[in-house]
């Protein structure tokens, strides 16, 4: 039996981490079979291109940037989500697909239909079940990355970059909110996690 490909997205700060790790935490006490793995990464090669992608100092190209994100992609499809689904898992994952069309796509302009069109062609097809989309102001985010830890390249970036990200989610989910289930990320932890239980029981 095929298992389950459950993604969540969101800005930075959103609490996706902490999401999936209770939900992970739940569904293996109610005896179910989970992985959890994030983009980039999951994977050896995943996780150096992940340092390389974050930790970078130097400037770089959108081009080369989404690129990194698809090899990381490829890989972990093959290693891990994958193998996974086929064995009947639930896959919880930290970003996907969206987040390229969201960063790469809106936020660094290289087009939100020419980058979903590429992240198609690497994933194989591969799309999730179910999208858990965080929403959050930016500012609200980027003030609680910055309790947990020193910024990333990324998380470095302009508001203006941040709020292009956010429009960008929200264009997706209106575009597809059978898959992509929009909660609000500004309540408290035991709400957002009560809503995100609720859309998964519907699924698995």
């Amino acid at each position: 039996m095929r298992g389950k490909f459950i993604t969540f997205e969101g800005g930075e700060g959103a609490g996706k981490t902490t999401l999936i790790e209770e939900i992970a935490r739940q569904l293996t006490q109610e005896g179910r079979p989970v992985l959890k793995t994030r983009e980039p990464g999951g994977t050896k090669l995943g996780e150096q291109i992940r340092t390389m992608l974050l930790q970078h100092t130097g400037p770089v190209s959108p081009y080369a940037e989404f690129s990194l994100f698809l090899a990381s992609r490829a890989q972990h499809i093959l290693e891990v989500i994958g193998p996974a689904l086929e064995s009947g898992k639930i896959v919880l994952c930290d970003r996907f697909n969206d987040s390229s069309i969201a960063y790469q796509g809106a936020a660094r302009g290289l087009g939100m239909e020419q980058v979903g069109a590429f992240c198609k062609f690497i994933s194989q097809g591969l799309e999730p079940e179910l999208t858990l989309y965080l929403d959050l102001d930016p500012r609200v985010g980027l003030l609680r990355a910055a309790k947990d830890r020193k910024q990333d390249r990324i998380e470095a970036e302009t508001i203006a970059f941040h709020e292009k990200i956010r429009e960008a989610f929200l264009a997706i989910h209106k575009a597809d909110p059978r898959r992509v289930c929009l909660i609000d990320a500004s309540m408290p932890f035991p709400k957002v996690f009560e809503e995100a239980m609720k859309r998964i029981a519907q699924h698995v």
